[in-house]
């Protein structure tokens, strides 16, 4: 996969051997739109004020997914430890269905290419 804008491409094929590193690791935010919410809300079969008592921390005046607290690491709280995967991934939130194309890694591909086994670098010529 390539995105305008960005030095890299991305091979998902990758994804079934990295076990899950863009969902673990240092604490951070995953912001959820009320849409986004409503979509996840109806795949677990809940309410959307259930969905965000039990899975949404507030902060300010936004909303972002809890994390599990693993060892020295976190956990986004959807991550199924087993399968290494997201249990929610048909309805993933756009900031995960987006990675690794963030703007933050236009400059710090360094950064994304530690975390993602699925980056590749474009061939120096």
């Amino acid at each position: 996969m390539k995105q305008e804008g960005f030095d890299y491409t991305f091979d998902p094929s990758k994804c079934a051997e990295c076990q899950g590193r863009c969902c673990t690791g240092e604490s951070g935010y995953i912001w959820l739109t009320p849409a986004e919410m409503e979509r996840i809300a109806a795949f677990l079969k809940i309410g959307v004020e259930a969905f965000k008592a039990g899975y949404l921390r507030k902060v300010k005046y936004r909303y972002s997914l809890k994390e599990r607290k693993c060892g020295e690491s976190y956990e986004c709280i959807f991550f199924d430890e087993k399968a290494k995967n997201c249990s929610i991934y048909p309805v993933r939130p756009a900031q995960c269905a987006t990675f690794p194309f963030w703007d933050y890694f236009k400059q710090h591909i360094d950064e994304v290419v530690e975390e993602c086994p699925g980056i590749i670098l474009p061939n120096p010529s």
